[in-house]
């Protein structure tokens, strides 16, 4: 299994389990955020603290992320970047775009904070 997705009272967090977020997983994982995000939720934290690597593939699927939660005026946070996928965000200048945070309840805290 590449995710673990736990429903919350206000948001769905989604694990990525594999160490690459790439073109293998990462169609898979749009389709995963479309469902979630299809049945209502408009809070979503992408935990990727078991990701050692992400391509564009990857950043596209946490893009669609983004979009999907702002379009349903929710939060989207990225939690647990390890350094190589950190520098791939900071490089693509994701950054400044993206609610980042070292853990999850750290992200936790961002989308209750938010509301």
């Amino acid at each position: 299994m590449e995710f673990k997705i736990d429903k919350f009272e206000n948001h769905t967090l989604i694990e990525v389990l594999e160490e690459k977020l790439d073109t293998h997983i990462a169609p898979t994982l749009k389709s995963e955020l479309v469902l979630v995000s299809g049945n209502g939720e408009k809070n979503i934290i992408l935990d990727l603290s078991n990701c050692r690597y992400c391509d564009s593939s990857g950043l596209s699927a946490i893009l669609v992320a983004n979009r999907l939660c702002k379009n349903a005026s929710g939060t989207f946070v990225l939690a647990g970047l390890n350094d190589a996928v950190e520098r791939l965000i900071t490089i693509s200048q994701l950054d400044t775009v993206l609610n980042i945070t070292d853990n999850v309840d750290d992200a936790v805290a961002m989308i209750k904070e938010a509301e």
